[in-house]
């Protein structure tokens, strides 16, 4: 039951994710980490065996030599871990990029992309990398080394306690650890993933691209409406950074208590340690070994879960269940009937019913005919249906009930690319892809002759010299022509 909770929770999909990013960056991380944050522990055993040599009169060449080169080598790995952080950063994000692409574009559908339950989970994995929700990956993943070398070196420091007394490591690596369950309501990033704040930060971008986007720069000046978006802006903002200090603000009573315990516990050990030396039952370089590790036993409050790990990990998991959702959700019917020549004699939408997830019906037992070769124009309000139409007979979605026929046989018996091939149209939101005449006419790449065709069927080969256009692969013509 722990291991399967452990496996649950966010932090343990980050690190899974790291070797599958780059599985020897990530083992060079993880080595170099573990150094780290072992060698403040053996610093205060070669200062203790400095001190040591120094009470007895002895040759300091060699404690001086060990300490010196401890500290050298902590000094030299910091800048190399934060190369190899930098990088493994770049790889992860990379990786989850990849994965989230795949997802998104790898299901036939359409209902991935418009299930509202997905919506919170696609921003949060979408937008990750772009510093705004947290500083990207690539400057994440020192952070998050450096809470977890400061987490070792802290434990590291307690277990060096246990040399002095078996309770020692226990009173004052408790009471440290102590802080992250009572502060545990301050966690930055873990607060400003919920529902509530997701939501805000949907509203607060759409604002935001609404004042500097261009599609809506028309409307904004005809109608008057600049001083409108700038207002949203500013209340849709301003209501986001409310709700995200509202959750990471600190606790009084928490910081103070943790303040007392942390306080307590380390007047209770540096008290019977200076009793110990005041006696005779610890040496001075034994002492120096020990008030070192309490110090450094103080580096389990600041250092593991972060508030770096927490905003790093919240998108990993987010792009994993998206992998596991959008797949169902965005999966159609298909056979493998051809659909070339058709339809020869109608398409009939036969009592059809269809509603979008977490929506009502659009289409209500819908019934429609329409004969081969013959043009048909439909007209409605905004959300009467016309575009769902559209999707419908695209193969986008499949009704919940009824059926669209091709010829007397369900759509959904024919194999979807054959389909699609037969279809061609120009949606409301329209993409024009900035892409050379030759693979807007082609994105998949066809001979010159077709393309010619293509150009010339649409009335557009007169436009511009094709040879040349299609020697050099010029962005002569407007790329939407074709």
């Amino acid at each position: 039951m722990l291991i399967q909770r452990l496996r649950e929770r966010n932090e343990w999909k980050f690190f899974g994710v790291l070797p599958k990013a780059d599985c020897a960056l990530a083992i060079l991380w993880w080595a170099i980490l573990i150094l780290r944050g072992a060698l403040p522990a053996a610093f205060a055993f070669a200062m203790g065996a400095l001190v040591g040599a120094v009470e007895s009169g002895e040759n300091l060449t060699g404690p001086l030599s060990v300490a010196g080169a401890i500290f050298v080598v902590l000094q030299v790995l910091t800048p190399i871990h934060q190369a190899v952080s930098s990088n493994l950063g770049d790889r992860t994000a990379a990786w989850l990029y990849d994965r989230l692409t795949e997802a998104c574009v790898r299901p036939p559908g359409l209902g991935h992309l418009e299930n509202p339950k997905l919506t919170g989970d696609l921003t949060v994995a979408r937008d990750f990398d772009l510093g705004m929700t947290g500083p990207p990956l690539s400057i994440s993943m020192d952070f998050i080394a450096g809470g977890l070398v400061e987490m070792i070196a802290g434990l590291a420091s307690a277990i060096v306690l246990a040399t002095y007394a078996w309770w020692a490591p226990i009173l004052l690596a408790g009471a440290w650890l102590g802080t992250h369950w009572l502060l545990r309501e301050s966690a930055v990033w873990r607060d400003r993933n919920t529902e509530e704040v997701r939501g805000a930060q949907r509203d607060s971008d759409y604002a935001y691209k609404l004042a500097v986007d261009p599609p809506a720069a028309k409307e904004l000046r005809l109608f008057g409406l600049a001083s409108w978006t700038i207002d949203r802006f500013v209340k849709c903002r301003t209501r986001l950074h409310a709700l995200q200090y509202e959750a990471t603000r600190l606790r009084e009573k928490p910081v103070l208590w943790s303040l007392l315990i942390v306080s307590g516990a380390n007047i209770v050990f540096f008290w019977t340690l200076a009793n110990g030396v005041a006696a005779g039952n610890v040496t001075l370089a034994q002492a120096v070994v020990f008030a070192q590790c309490a110090v450094g036993t103080s580096l389990v409050a600041f250092g593991g879960l972060s508030w770096a790990l927490d905003g790093s990990s919240a998108p990993v998991a987010a792009v994993l269940r998206l992998e596991s959702a959008m797949a169902p959700a965005g999966a159609l019917t298909c056979g493998n009937r051809s659909a070339s020549g058709l339809p020869a004699r109608e398409i009939r939408f036969r009592d059809l019913t269809f509603a979008y997830p977490e929506g009502e019906a659009v289409l209500e037992r819908f019934n429609l005919v329409i004969p081969a070769g013959t043009s048909l124009a439909i007209v409605g309000q905004n959300g009467a249906g016309k575009t769902t139409f559209a999707k419908l007979l695209c193969r986008f979605y499949d009704p919940q009930s009824g059926a669209i026929e091709i010829d007397g046989v369900d759509l959904r018996a024919f194999d979807l690319a054959s389909w699609r091939a037969r279809l061609s149209a120009v949606f409301q939101d329209f993409t024009r892809f900035e892409l050379p005449l030759r693979e807007n006419v082609a994105p998949a790449g066809a001979p010159d002759k077709a393309v010619r065709a293509a150009l010339e069927s649409a009335g557009a080969a007169s436009l511009a010299d094709f040879d040349t256009i299609l020697a050099r692969g010029l962005c002569g013509l407007d790329p939407g022509v074709g």
